[in-house]
């Protein structure tokens, strides 16, 4: 996109265009950071099941 586009928006339209992009662009940056967020916390679940099964005996079965 060039500054003409950007010029020709801000002329024909006024300034609320811009608060738009402003807007979308912080809304991408919050679900980018929620995402973030909750990949590391899933890794961290996986991470304590693992453990958490290493660490468990091992059953003989029902009834033994």
């Amino acid at each position: 996109m060039t500054p003409e586009f950007f010029v020709t928006l801000l002329t024909e339209h006024g300034p609320w265009v811009f608060l738009v992009f402003y807007l979308l662009w912080r809304d991408l940056q919050k679900d980018q950071a929620t995402r973030s967020v909750l990949d590391r916390n899933s890794q961290i679940l996986t991470e304590i099941t693992t453990i958490i099964q290493e660490r468990l005996p091992r059953g003989r079965g029902a009834g033994e």
